[in-house]
């Protein structure tokens, strides 16, 4: 499929992705090939994935790196005979725009009560409820890698009263920093609109439940608390959420991912009223944006500089 020459060429493997923007863009550098050669193939340096086969990587004997085409690589790591070699996130700056843009959006919504005032539209009701100001309402973002520290600092910008929570302990001028087990629970209770940028790992699967959304802050200036999430689909249990809704826990949800893609047609958080769902489109990724950067790292590689956004194994992300 391609007239360079076969030494070093890219394995491209994409499940449930069409791969064909992919190849273009990576074959004006590299030899792309859509499967190795028979049971081994040695003359594959690099692969460019998202979701790829179990144990397809394991047919690589010299593979040098693996590039995710998403911001998580939990897809990857999923892989029981996955090689030990790099694994390179993606980082771009127009994904990190995307995000910025979704969160600040969703936030905004929930904080300028959209729900309300499209239900009011719905039935023609003229009526204004108090709208608090900005920086009486906290903002949560689990998680501050790459795209929730931008979002972070975009929200700060707005006005917002930011807090943030990690695993470990991060900072970031001008928002209060929790992290560990520790500072779960403070974290919570004081903030109104939990945004979740979490990676997906053993230890955050299904974290988003009833018993974490029961701590946010119930009387805060909104009438309740809202939920975002625009990490990963299984860090949260939606039956929990729909559950919470219903308690009057929750206020509103903006869902972008699920525990399964695409959503059930079956599932209630289609026609739920406080539930705002977009189908995985927070963040898209662009293979104009982010070709070249996997190809400038390849390149800088193979001039002996090292990989850049590696992924912690142990960590998941």
């Amino acid at each position: 499929m391609t007239d360079k020459p076969a030494a070093g060429r890219v394995l491209l493997s994409m499940t449930g992705m069409h791969p064909k923007r992919w190849y273009d863009l990576l074959a004006k550098e590299r030899a792309i090939v859509l499967e190795p050669d028979g049971p081994e193939d040695p003359t594959i340096d690099y692969a460019v994935v998202w979701k790829q086969p179990p144990g397809l990587l394991s047919r690589l004997p010299n593979l040098r790196a693996i590039f995710s085409i998403g911001a998580g690589v939990d897809h990857i790591l999923a892989d029981p005979k996955l090689p030990d070699v790099p694994i390179v996130r993606v980082v771009a700056e127009n994904l990190t725009q995307y995000m910025v843009e979704y969160v600040s959006w969703r936030v905004l919504d929930h904080h300028r009560q959209g729900i309300t005032y499209r239900a009011q539209q719905a039935e023609k009701r003229w009526h204004e409820p108090p709208q608090p100001p900005a920086n009486e309402v906290a903002v949560g973002i689990m998680g501050l890698g790459v795209l929730g520290r931008a979002a972070a600092t975009a929200l700060k910008a707005l006005g917002f009263t930011v807090n943030s929570w990690s695993r470990r302990e991060k900072r970031l001028d001008g928002v209060n920093g929790f992290s560990g087990e520790a500072g779960l629970t403070p974290f919570l209770a004081a903030t109104d609109i939990l945004v979740v940028l979490l990676p997906l790992t053993p230890a955050t699967t299904g974290i988003i439940d009833h018993g974490l959304l029961s701590r946010l802050r119930q009387d805060g200036p909104l009438g309740g608390p809202c939920l975002v999430n625009a990490g990963r689909g299984p860090l949260q249990k939606e039956a929990d959420i729909l559950k919470a809704l219903e308690e009057g826990v929750l206020k509103e949800a903006s869902l972008d991912v699920f525990e399964r893609e695409p959503l059930d047609t079956q599932s209630r958080l289609w026609t739920h009223p406080r539930v705002f769902v977009t189908p995985h489109a927070a963040a898209s990724s662009d293979p104009a944006h982010l070709v070249p950067p996997m190809l400038a790292q390849m390149a800088a590689f193979e001039r002996g500089e090292p990989l850049k956004n590696l992924v912690d194994r142990e960590a998941g992300y």
